[in-house]
This record gives C-alpha cells, sequence and structure tokens, in this order.
C-alpha cells in the first residue's frame, strides 16, 4: 500500500480511533506480528500498542473475533467456537479427520515440545514418519530446530494454527495429563 496524502483521507483516518486503526493493521497482517511493530506504524509507544491489544481482546471475548498469541507476537483470528459455521461458508470437508496415530503424535508433540522424530517413536513404540508428514502439511506441526548431536535431528513444536484450531492462545492452557498419561 503507498501512502495517499490526500486531505480526505487523511481526515478519514483522523477520524478513526487508534483502537480501529490497531485493529485494522491486525486484520492486514499476513501473520503473528510483534506489538513493537504495531507500535511503530501507529506511532505509539510499544506499552501503549500492549493497552491497546488487551482492550481488543476484552471487547472480542463477546464476537467472532479472538486475539491469538505465539511468543511475543498476536495475530487476529476468528473464534474456535465459529469454526463449524466458517467451514461450511467455506465449503471445507468439515470430516478432515486425523487418524489415531497422528492425534497420537500431535498430542506427543504438543505436550513435549520441543521433541524430535526418534523420541516420539521411542514413546510410542512404531514408526511415526506418516503421522509427522500429514501433521506437517495440515499446519499443525512445524519443524522448530535441530538438535546439536549426531545426524542433528528435527526437533518438533505446534504451530499458530494448531492454537488456532484448539482454541488455545499457547500450549500452557493445554489440559494437564493425568499421572498414567504422563
Amino acid at each position: 500500500m503507498t501512502k495517499n496524502n490526500s486531505p480526505t483521507i487523511r481526515k478519514i483516518e483522523e477520524s478513526l480511533s487508534v483502537a480501529s486503526l490497531m485493529e485494522s493493521l491486525l486484520f492486514v497482517a499476513s501473520g503473528p506480528v510483534s506489538p513493537a511493530r504495531l507500535a511503530k506504524a501507529l506511532e505509539i509507544t510499544t506499552s501503549a500498542a500492549m493497552g491497546l491489544l488487551r482492550g481488543l481482546e476484552e471487547d472480542y471475548q463477546s464476537r467472532g473475533l479472538r486475539l491469538q498469541w505465539s511468543g511475543n507476537a498476536v495475530q487476529l483470528t476468528t473464534a474456535s467456537t465459529a469454526s463449524t459455521a466458517i467451514e461450511r461458508f467455506l465449503g471445507l470437508e468439515i470430516d478432515s479427520r486425523l487418524s489415531q496415530a497422528a492425534l497420537e503424535v500431535l498430542s506427543i508433540v504438543a505436550y513435549m515440545q520441543p521433541v524430535t522424530r526418534p523420541r516420539i517413536d521411542q514413546i510410542r513404540g512404531v514408526n511415526s514418519d506418516g503421522a509427522l508428514r500429514t501433521l506437517l502439511s495440515k499446519g499443525l506441526i512445524e519443524e522448530i530446530g535441530r538438535l546439536d548431536t549426531p545426524g542433528r535431528p528435527i526437533q518438533y513444536g505446534s504451530s499458530p494454527e494448531f492454537l488456532q484450531h484448539f482454541g488455545l492462545n499457547s500450549v500452557a492452557e493445554l489440559p494437564p495429563l493425568s499421572e498414567e498419561e504422563e
């Protein structure tokens, strides 16, 4: 987008609140964005941006949007409770289910991240390559690094899409494991 200096456009921008401008930036962002970057674009302090984000987060609790945090970055998403209506509207396959193996691997990654394929295989007692490929292709997990050991195995972690799909702000919100499950 190019900066438009026309008096009409400037008046429209000036008539919007800073919170509305913040919401506009979150809407057009292609992914999670840091509060510092939002603050710079709005020419406000990072602490002021955080205050605006907290206000938006509160406003969205009764609406169909949510702010999703990924580390120190935030993204505008839809409420997880709206997923059925959104899938129907977009014509998405609702019955796109994960296999039992994929669910097992996803659980291991979510609770033990960062975790390597050999560790996942050890826990499950079977090869997990297929399930890992499925989860990677669906964007539910991602490669987050490599161990500095022989073979440099890939470390996997949950993705922002995982959090969005399950309506979580962070993996800390996952239900606790029972002693038997641990």
